[in-house]
C-alpha cells in the first residue's frame, strides 16, 4: 500500500495478511499498525526483512550496528572507512541513505554492513544479532512521532539486543551504559566504554594527544594501544570535543572486529567529515561562518554550541515536539545575538524572551529567500572573534526540501555576501 492508509483503502479483517513489513516513517498511531497489534499480526521493518533474507546472499555477513540521537552518520562512514583499509569489503548503509536492502543482494557480496539505525526502524525491528553495537547518545527528539522520551530511549535500547562481540557505549552519557545492562546478549560480548579522558581497561580514549585503545589487546589490565596522535585529524576539519568522541566510538567499533591500528591511523588520515557537519564555510574579517544544517534537534546544537566560544546563532525550524528552552538557558551567556527561522519560532522567541532577555533576537517570518535574510541579519551582528553558526536544532521540511538543501542555501548565502575565504 502507498500513501495514505485509510479504512476505505485497507482494513486489516477484509484482507487478514500473515505479515505486514512497514516502512520506518509510518508511526505507531497509524491505524493499519494499531490493528496489527490487536490482530496479532506481526510487523516486519526493512531491517527484520534484511535480517531474514541475507543468508540467501552471504552467510558469513556480519552487521555493526549504530544508533544515538547525535553523530551516528560520522560513526558509521568511520567505521566504514577503517574497516575498507583493512581490507574488509563493508559498506555503511541503513538510515544512512544507502537502503540496506539493496546492500545485502549487492554483486560486491561485503563481509561487514556497517548499518545507521534511527529510532523508527528500531522501533519496529524485531531480533538480530549484530557483530557489534553502539549507542553513541541519547536525549529527547523525535518526540512526536513516539509519543514519550521513554518510548523513545526503549527504542534506541534494543541496538544492543543480541550482540555476539562488543557492546559499545558512551562514558561520559550514564543512559548508554544502563541500556547495555539490560540488554540480552550472547555470552561473552563485552561492554566497551568510549569517551574524551584517559581510558579504563576495556575501554578507547585519549592520553594527552594520543587516541588509545585498553580494550582489545591482552595486556589491557597495564598498558595501552596508541592508534593514532591529533596531528593525524588535521583533515577532519573543526576538531570539536563531539567529532572526537565519534572518532574514539568509531574505533572502538573497528577494532572490535580486529582492524589493526596501522589502518584505523589511515582512514583517520584520509577521512573527511560529511557536509553540513560543523563544517566551515569560509572565514572573514575574523568570522567564521559554521554550516552545521545536520543539527536537527537540540542534542546536535548543543555539541556546535558547546564548541565556540562568542556565537551569532541561526536557528529554528521544525522542533518535532521537543522543548529546547534548557538549550538556550545553558548558552545563552556564549550568544552574541540569535537569528529565529521556521515554523515553531513562536516557542523558541517565548524562550529567549523568558530565560535571555540579553540577548538580542531577530525574527525571520515566512517568504523567499529565508536563509539569505538571516546570514544578513547574522553577519550584520558579528564582530572579530565570533562564529556565525547555522545550528537548528530542528528539523528542516517546513521551508527547506533537507537538512542538505538547508545547509547549501546557507553556504550558497554566505559566500554570496561575504565573499572568499579568508577575505
Amino acid at each position: 500500500v502507498i500513501g495514505e492508509i485509510s479504512d476505505q483503502q485497507i482494513a486489516i479483517e477484509n484482507f487478514t495478511p500473515d505479515l505486514i513489513v512497514i516502512s520506518p516513517g509510518v508511526p505507531p498511531t497509524n491505524e493499519l499498525v494499531l490493528r496489527a497489534a490487536e490482530n496479532s499480526i506481526p510487523i516486519w521493518g526493512d531491517l527484520d526483512l534484511a535480517w531474514r533474507l541475507r543468508d540467501r546472499f552471504d552467510t558469513n555477513q556480519e552487521w555493526i550496528c549504530v544508533t544515538g540521537t547525535n553523530g551516528k552518520t560520522t560513526v558509521v562512514e568511520l567505521t566504514e572507512a577503517m574497516l575498507l583499509a583493512s581490507g574488509v569489503r563493508a559498506v555503511a548503509c541503513g538510515n544512512i541513505g544507502k537502503p540496506i536492502l539493496d546492500c545485502i543482494r549487492d554483486p560486491a557480496e561485503f563481509e561487514v554492513l556497517v548499518v545507521e539505525m534511527s529510532s523508527f526502524q528500531l522501533h519496529y525491528m524485531n531480533s538480530i544479532e549484530p557483530f557489534s553495537a553502539a549507542c553513541l547518545n541519547i536525549a529527547e527528539d523525535h518526540l512526536d512521532w513516539h509519543g514519550s522520551f521513554e518510548a523513545y530511549r526503549l527504542s534506541k535500547e534494543r541496538i544492543y539486543e543480541g550482540t555476539k562481540v562488543a557492546c559499545v557505549y558512551n562514558l561520559e552519557d550514564s543512559a548508554t551504559e544502563q541500556m547495555v545492562q539490560v540488554a540480552t546478549v550472547h555470552e561473552g560480548a563485552r561492554a566497551i566504554g568510549f569517551g574524551l579522558g584517559t581510558p579504563k581497561p576495556s575501554n578507547v580514549g585519549y592520553v594527552d594527544e594520543f587516541l588509545v585503545d585498553r580494550a582489545f589487546l591482552d595486556q589491557r589490565a597495564d598498558s595501552a594501544l596508541e592508534i593514532a596522535s591529533l596531528e593525524d585529524f588535521h583533515g577532519l576539519g573543526v576538531l570539536t570535543p563531539h567529532l572526537l568522541s565519534n572518532i574514539a566510538a568509531a574505533t572502538a567499533l573497528a577494532r572490535s572486529f580486529g582492524v589493526p591500528p596501522a589502518a584505523c591511523r589511515e582512514a583517520l588520515r584520509n577521512f573527511r567529515v560529511s557536509s553540513h557537519r560543523i563544517e566551515l564555510v569560509l572565514e572573514h574579517a575574523g568570522v567564521r561562518y559554521i554550516n552545521d544544517s545536520k543539527a536537527t534537534n537540540a542534542h546536535a546544537a548543543s555539541a556546535s554550541l558547546s564548541s565556540f566560544e562568542s556565537v551569532v546563532w541561526i536557528l529554528g525550524g521544525l522542533l518535532k515536539g521537543v522543548d529546547i528552552s534548557s538549550l538556550i538557558a545553558k548558552f545563552a551567556k556564549r550568544l552574541r545575538s540569535a537569528v529565529v527561522i521556521g515554523k515553531d519560532r513562536d516557542d523558541i522567541l517565548q524562550s529567549f524572551a523568558k530565560l535571555a532577555p540579553e540577548v538580542p533576537v531577530f525574527e525571520i517570518s515566512d517568504g523567499d529567500d529565508v536563509m539569505k535574510r538571516a546570514v544578513e541579519l547574522a553577519s550584520n551582528s558579528a564582530v572579530a572573534g565570533d562564529v556565525v553558526l547555522l545550528a537548528p536544532a530542528a528539523a528542516s521540511m517546513d521551508q527547506f526540501a533537507s537538512y542538505q538543501d538547508r545547509g547549501t542555501k546557507f553556504s550558497e548565502a554566505v559566500s554570496k555576501l561575504v565573499g572568499s575565504p579568508n577575505g
